[in-house]
Formats: C-alpha cells, sequence, structure tokens
C-alpha cells in the first residue's frame, strides 16, 4: 500500500498529480473517509490535474457530475452518500459511467460496493492528529 501525506491545503495539487502519476489511464477511483476528511477537495485537486475548467462541486443531490478535461475528455463525480437503495444506482445507469473509458471518482463507495468492480482503485483519506491528511492507496 502506497501513502502520501497532505501536510498543507497548499500542497493538494501535487499530491493530487503524485497520485495519476500511478494512474496514467482513467479508472474508477473509489474514495473512503469520514464525513470531512477532504473527499471532495482531494477531487477537487484531481481534477485541476487533469485539467477540468468545470466548476467540481460535490454531487450530493444529483448523485453524478460531469465535467469535462481539456486533456482527457469526460470525467464523472458521483456521490452516494444519500441513496437509500442500490435501485437507486440502477436507476441512475450506473454502468454506462462506470464501464466507459473515463475517469469516474466515487465518494461514499460503501454505499455500492457490490457494484464496485475489482479493478476500482481504493483510496482511503484519513484525518491525522496534526490535521494533515494521509491518503493510501
Amino acid at each position: 500500500m502506497k501513502q502520501i501525506i497532505i501536510k498543507d491545503i497548499k500542497l493538494i495539487d501535487n499530491a493530487a498529480g503524485e497520485l495519476l502519476k500511478h494512474f496514467s489511464k482513467p479508472g474508477i477511483f473509489a474514495f473512503y473517509g469520514e464525513m470531512g476528511a477532504g473527499k471532495t477537495t482531494f477531487i477537487q485537486a484531481l481534477c485541476r490535474v487533469l485539467k477540468v475548467e468545470d466548476i467540481v462541486t460535490s454531487p450530493t443531490f444529483a448523485l453524478v457530475n460531469e465535467y469535462k478535461s481539456l486533456s482527457r475528455g469526460m470525467l464523472y463525480h458521483f456521490d452516494f452518500y444519500r441513496i437509500k437503495n442500490l435501485t437507486e444506482v440502477y436507476d441512475l445507469g450506473y454502468e454506462e459511467y462506470f464501464y466507459q473509458d473515463a475517469y469516474c471518482f466515487i465518494e461514499w463507495p460503501e454505499m455500492i460496493e457490490a457494484l464496485l468492480p475489482e479493478s476500482a482503485v481504493k483510496i482511503k483519506i484519513d484525518v491525522m492528529k496534526n490535521g494533515s491528511r494521509r491518503i493510501s492507496f
């Protein structure tokens, strides 16, 4: 397991770039962490590194936001915190997103664990006692 420590929020884009060096191809990235750990903030940094010009926000109520990257085409950002059952995810047409050649960033993947492909990259964000963040993958 690899780790990246973010000691200062000003260095988050560097950490996002470092993570992407390990995963040069698009795929499904599942972000685990407690509320307030920084999942959305880290996904925003990943989108900046991937040259997304859209405003990146948490899709808490929409379930999925679509962004266009100047260098990578479409990216998809999911937030499954509020789903009540997997039927909502089926109705969303998750397969159309997951099985494209695109980056899919997922917050609260615990809610859909049964639907994640084995190839999904699991990323855990931990808040350290000093306020820094540990990204494990």
